[in-house]
């Protein structure tokens, strides 16, 4: 396992600044937090580093202000519902960088703890400017990067300053880091991984990188029915890559090289129309009339997936198995999540999720505590199952 740098190897942080990167992108409605999922998982880093007498200048962007000063975008309404969380006062600085950030947190004194403004309102956040960077790291003595989701970037917050200032993985980022060894890095076999999604063509690399790691390759959502017409089932309306079809085969033809069972499903539900609640059918996937279309793995193949799981001892999660938003098109997904939560709480599998429409869909299902990790990490979450190697990952190790 690659060893990375953690809190427990920090010493002493009395009085020192620490610069944290944490992921404040919250959802935000009429100006308040609609989803404060995101903030608490930052309060184990920075109650910890705060009660060690640390200053702790919090390092985040918010939305896409593209390198200029946007004040709908600012961090500064989160002080008030992180602080409700935190349980102790949180300032802001208006700034990250230059005097107006410098004099602020000369200001701080050991066991403060403040939002500093939008990485993001600086151009060279997203180019990793080494003055950019350089402006940041003349704030703080250390940097902790605690911000999986955005370690994928190499930003000035995510990556630059882990090589300027001595460098550490929070405790959120030590914890996805550990659940992310377990699920891929080196799993107990045999691994399951539930990929699912509209389009093929985003996870591509995801699904050619997985045969040669899983055992069982579970496809669902519309990319499911790319495989089954690359395995010339006529899908009718269903959403199809026509053109990735070959693509497809490939795939199929290396997990067959690599001894990787990919699941497609033989029985389906299909309606005519997508909305909320039409009539439909469940059939054979050979029996899907030309004006029908697929939108949610049927019950035979739903109780196949779950008999697979059963003698599984690690699944990877990433989609929902069907159009999950729209009922009843979230029947399978609702149905196989529970299967892997109970095996989780009964201890024969170490379940791994993320990704935003599969923390959606886990919350539906109820079931999201019962995973043994589950990431709200979107696109790193993504590369990472791709095999990717994430900059702001690499810059934090031994």
């Amino acid at each position: 396992m690659t060893s990375y740098r953690t809190l427990d190897a920090i010493g002493d942080v009395s009085g020192k600044r620490v610069l944290v990167r944490e992921d404040l992108n919250v959802p935000m409605a009429d100006g308040r937090v609609s989803d404060d999922t995101r903030l608490r998982a930052t309060i184990e880093t920075v109650a910890e580093l705060a009660d060690r007498g640390a200053i702790v200048l919090l390092l985040a962007h918010f939305g896409r202000p593209k390198g200029k000063v946007d004040p709908a975008l600012s961090l500064a309404p989160l002080t008030r519902p992180y602080s409700a969380l935190l349980g102790r006062e949180v300032t802001f600085v208006g700034d990250c960088q230059g005097p107006t950030a410098e004099a602020a947190v000369a200001a701080l004194t050991p066991g403060s703890i403040a939002i500093l403004e939008n990485t993001r309102f600086h151009p060279g956040e997203l180019t990793n400017d080494p003055a950019l960077v350089a402006a940041i790291a003349k704030l703080g003595d250390l940097y902790v990067n605690d911000a999986f989701s955005a370690a994928h970037r190499a930003h000035a917050s995510t990556e630059g300053l882990a090589h300027v200032l001595p460098a550490f993985a929070g405790r959120a980022m030590e914890k996805e880091l550990a659940a992310l060894e377990k699920a891929l890095g080196n799993p107990d076999h045999p691994v399951a991984a539930v990929v699912g999604g509209a389009k093929v063509s985003t996870k591509l690399d995801v699904l050619r990188h997985l045969v040669s790691k899983v055992d069982h390759l579970i496809i669902g959502g519309g990319m499911a029915n790319t495989f089954l017409a690359a395995r010339g089932v006529a899908v009718g309306k269903s959403l199809c890559e026509h053109d990735l079809t070959d693509t497809a085969e490939a795939i199929l033809d290396a997990a067959d090289r690599a001894q990787c069972i990919v699941h497609l499903p033989y029985d389906v539900v299909v309606a005519k129309e997508f909305r909320a609640d039409p009539p439909t059918r469940t059939v054979n996937v050979h029996e899907v009339a030309p004006d029908e279309m697929i939108l949610d793995i049927g019950p035979a193949a739903t109780e196949a997936l779950a008999d697979a799981l059963k003698t599984c001892r690690t699944l990877v999660w990433n989609g929902p198995l069907g159009a999950f938003e729209t009922p009843p098109f979230d029947t399978a997904t609702v149905s196989l999540a529970r299967t892997a939560a109970a095996l989780t709480r009964e201890g024969s599998l170490v379940s791994v999720a993320g990704g935003g429409d599969t923390v959606a869909a886990l919350n539906q299902a109820g079931v999201a505590g019962d995973f043994t990790f589950v990431s709200t990490a979107g696109g790193a979450f993504l590369e990472w199952m791709e095999g990717k190697e994430l900059p702001g990952i690499k810059a934090l190790t031994v």
